[in-house]
């Protein structure tokens, strides 16, 4: 494959590594996922109680993270996907750059394909800006990742709460063993409102 990055350069982050890096940057955070990679690349770098998988809910990772963001502002809300479950879910962006939570950021693994279903050609891989469009609905914050030790710019706008960002990670079309996170979606809701010290439902 010859994938370009938005600067015609090939794509060198490994997501992986850079999904653990930026965890433990993170460690108070809670962390929504997207299916499928984003959702392995968290459970890699290590299960977390404050860690929300989402299975089975192709473009709800940013809607979802807006929900909790509103719900817990005294929290940092991070929402790891990528870039064809961010696609999906479009008008979530506009719908977060006119509430405007200051504690919520979006972290777009954007490998250019559709990683779950055969890797075929994603639309951010045929030129959707998906930092243009964050911008134009009102975000905060963007950044436009190359290199993977600019992981810490992510969790600086983080920690400072500049309000609602998005950064969009470019990283490598590469398949990599699936680490697969539980699947009891009861358990996973439950424990995550055990860790925001609720009752289970």
């Amino acid at each position: 494959m010859n994938d370009m990055s938005r600067t015609g350069r090939v794509p060198v982050i490994h997501r992986r590594e850079f999904v653990a890096s930026l965890i433990r940057q993170c460690p108070s955070a809670l962390i929504v996922t997207g299916l499928g990679s984003a959702s392995y690349d968290a459970y890699a770098a290590g299960d977390r109680e404050q860690t929300f998988y989402l299975w089975g809910g192709m473009g709800g990772a940013a809607a979802m993270g807006l929900g909790l963001a509103l719900a817990r502002p005294d929290h940092d809300v991070l929402v790891i996907t990528g870039d064809g479950e961010q696609l999906m879910g479009l008008g979530a962006l506009a719908t977060i750059g006119v509430q405007k939570p200051r504690n919520l950021s979006i972290v777009v693994l954007d490998n250019g394909h559709f990683g779950e279903t055969g890797m075929q050609r994603s639309h951010a891989g045929l030129g959707v800006d998906l930092v243009g469009v964050a911008k134009a609905c009102g975000f905060d914050w963007t950044l436009e990742i190359e290199d993977a030790d600019r992981v810490g710019e992510i969790s600086t706008q983080i920690g400072r709460r500049a309000g609602c960002g998005l950064a969009r990670v470019f990283v490598k079309a590469e398949e990599l063993p699936r680490a697969l996170p539980p699947r009891d979606g009861v358990h996973v809701k439950n424990r995550f409102r055990a860790a925001l010290g609720l009752a289970s439902l």
